[in-house]
Formats: C-alpha cells, sequence, structure tokens
C-alpha cells in the first residue's frame, strides 16, 4: 500500500506542529521546511482542522496549531480519515473491473489481512511517539529549540 501525498502531508505538518517549542506556525513554515507545495498544505491543513485535530488561528499573529495533545492524535485513525481508498489490488475497488477468477479466488482476503496487520501496527502509535526526538527533529526542520 501506498499512501497518498495528502496522507503523507498531513503526517508531516503534525510532526512539524507537534516539534514547535511555542505550538504554533504558518502553512508557509511547514512548506518552507520540507519544500513542499503551500498551495497542498493549505488544503491538508483544511483537513486536519475539520477533523479536529489542529486549529487555525486568525489574524497577523496566526496560524496552525495542535488541537489535541499529541498523545490523543493516533497515527492509525488518521491514515484512515485521510485515505479515500484501501483497496491493494483493482479486484477490491468498488469500481474496479470484475476478475475471472474472483468466485475462487483466496488473494482478496490475504490483501484484506495484510492491510488490517498494516492498520493494526499503524493503531499502536500517536503523533507523540513520532515526535519524542523533538530535539533532533527541530533542527532538521529548521525549528529554533530555544524559542521553548
Amino acid at each position: 500500500m501506498r499512501m497518498t501525498l495528502h496522507t503523507d502531508y498531513a503526517l508531516r505538518m503534525l510532526i512539524y506542529v507537534a516539534t514547535r517549542p511555542d505550538g504554533l506556525c504558518t502553512v508557509n513554515d511547514v512548506a518552507e521546511a520540507y519544500g513542499l507545495s503551500r498551495n497542498h498544505l493549505l488544503k491538508v491543513a483544511q483537513t486536519l482542522r475539520d477533523l479536529g485535530l489542529v486549529e487555525t488561528v486568525r489574524g497577523r499573529a496566526g496560524g496552525v496549531r495542535l488541537a489535541r495533545a499529541p498523545e490523543e492524535i493516533g497515527v492509525g485513525a488518521l491514515v484512515r480519515a485521510t485515505e479515500e481508498e484501501f483497496s491493494l489490488a483493482e479486484c477490491m475497488q468498488a469500481q474496479g473491473r470484475p476478475c475471472a477468477i474472483s468466485p475462487a479466488c483466496r488473494l482478496k482476503g490475504m490483501l484484506h489481512e495484510a492491510l488490517a496487520a498494516f492498520l493494526d501496527v499503524l493503531d499502536k502509535y500517536t503523533l507523540a511517539d513520532i515526535v519524542r526526538n523533538r530535539a533532533a527533529l527541530g533542527p532538521l526542520l529548521g525549528i529554533d529549540a530555544r524559542a521553548a
């Protein structure tokens, strides 16, 4: 399975925001840190806001900050909420072409099991687990730890 860029960028944005000592940043900060498209990140920020994971602060000193503690943001739940399609093979897609061996195929069940295992592993982790090494992440993202 390959996650969409939307999910990838959502995880990156959450990592960045959780790594900031002051907890507030702009979409431009995130775009510059990762070298990503600001326009894509604006859509990601909106999704994260709609999911209740970040809140937006308007105005000159505004930006984005976590709406929940990192310990409360599950990685598996985020992936489920941001991914549109979990079909590992065309035969698993709602609009996929029918397969000649579908009535006797055992592969589909194995793929469902593999996907469930993938998500089960992600369910074991939270954003807090990802950013436990803030001291190492900060400099890589251009975040000044002295601002804490």
